[in-house]
């Protein structure tokens, strides 16, 4: 999948994410599995499309040979794609996408739904890269 149809899918998973935050509680997330799953997978794929973007764009530019999804974040902003705070608080966001992949049994619901709060972070990674892009 090329680079801009990724942004295009992270954009349309923010919009039902804001979606999941605007029309449901937590309570109702945690009484029907559901919503938890929506929740869980939302983030998880939107989080796993900027990691894809930020490690195709460190490949594709030649900008170093990231070992790690952080280090993939962390060229991006070396090399002026993406502000410097933007990729702090993203790396942050890779810890979760492992947390949900390996440690799914344990995921604090509260904790989760509180990462829908961060949404503009995708949304300003999607856009600063869509300019860098064009």
């Amino acid at each position: 999948m090329e680079i801009l149809e990724k942004l295009k899918q992270l954009e349309e998973n923010i919009l039902i994410l804001k979606e999941i935050k605007n029309e449901l509680s937590i309570e109702q997330i945690k009484e029907k599995k559901r919503f938890e799953w929506e929740l869980r997978y939302g983030l998880f794929e939107s989080i796993q499309i900027i990691i894809d973007i930020s490690c195709k764009i460190s490949s594709t530019y030649n900008l170093g040979n990231p070992k790690t999804y952080k280090e993939c974040l962390e060229l991006l902003s070396k090399f002026k794609y993406i502000e410097h705070e933007l990729s702090k608080k993203l790396s942050s966001s890779v810890g979760l996408r492992n947390l949900l992949i390996h440690e799914y049994t344990t995921i604090d619901i509260e904790k989760l739904f509180g990462f829908l709060n961060f949404l503009d972070d995708f949304k300003s990674f999607a856009k600063q890269i869509k300019i860098v892009i064009d």
